[in-house]
């Protein structure tokens, strides 16, 4: 064969293989099965949202349990703010549980140590539990925050009385009056510690200086109720008792003062108390 003829024959050669080669592929392509494509990613829920301001002021006016339900749940949202957790401290106070609230008071004053509502909700939650003691180191503190509040001095004031510092009590009541003469609770307070030493007379003068005042609340004219009565005198505390307790609480506490002019002349605040 010539060398154009071999040249010739290679060019066929290399044209029939050619085709043949594609069409092999092509077969291997069709047994490879079709790779499904990936499925679109799930959208992620929103995170729950923290309550408006609005929304958080108008809690304020519910009772004690829906507040502590709203901001247990402001609280898993955040666990950082420190609004949600001095609330739910709060609530918690006000359905009478007291270790419960000094904790979640607490918890905010591990992310804020200053944080002056925290530290006066755990006072309050150690001081209504009567554990005055656990009080004092968060109220010291509160006092050197702001050394012109009367709050933690009133607060300390009581404090000292459940640890039985009768002397450094009486000069925090005096205080804490001292730096806010025109608020009715200080007053208070100091009144009532008079009327815990049988100073009765005394008490009631204070404590109607105290309800006239135009913040005064319920609680101000229930305790110059309960000196009124303590003195004999059931018949002026009767109308003061009535005018901001339900009837049945009102009667029981009418019949705790009868009980307590009926007994020994030794009649004291303290005595009523621990009836």
């Amino acid at each position: 064969m010539c060398r154009m003829t071999l040249a010739a024959a290679t060019v066929l050669a290399i044209s029939l293989a050619t085709p043949v080669l594609a069409a092999s592929k092509s077969a291997e392509a069709a047994k490879v099965p079709a790779v499904a494509a990936a499925p679109a990613p799930e959208a992620k829920a929103a995170p729950p949202a923290k309550a408006t301001p609005q929304e958080r002021a108008e809690i304020a006016r519910l009772d004690p349990l829906a507040r502590a339900a709203f901001w247990t749940n402001q609280v898993q949202i955040d666990p950082r703010d420190p609004v949600a957790g001095v609330n739910l401290a709060q609530a918690l106070r006000g359905l009478g549980r007291y270790e419960e609230a000094a904790a979640a008071a607490g918890a905010v004053l591990i992310m804020a140590p200053d944080n002056m509502d925290a530290l006066l909700e755990t006072a309050r939650a150690h001081v209504e539990r009567g554990q005055g003691f656990y009080a004092v180191e968060p109220l010291t503190h509160a006092m050197q925050l702001a050394p012109k509040d009367w709050r933690p001095v009133s607060l300390m004031a009581i404090a000292y009385e459940q640890t039985s510092r009768d002397a450094e009590a009486l000069a925090s009541h005096r205080a804490a009056v001292a730096l806010a003469p025109d608020a009715p609770v200080p007053l208070a307070n100091l009144a009532m510690y008079l009327a815990g030493h049988d100073k009765l007379g005394e008490a009631e003068a204070m404590l109607r200086r105290a309800a006239a005042m135009p913040s005064a609340n319920a609680q101000v004219r229930q305790n110059l109720a309960m000196v009124l009565g303590l003195q004999g005198r059931v018949a002026e505390a009767e109308p003061l008792l009535r005018r901001d307790l339900p009837p049945e609480q009102a009667n029981a506490n009418l019949a705790l003062l009868r009980a307590a002019n009926s007994g020994p002349a030794t009649r004291s605040w303290d005595a009523v108390r621990a009836q």
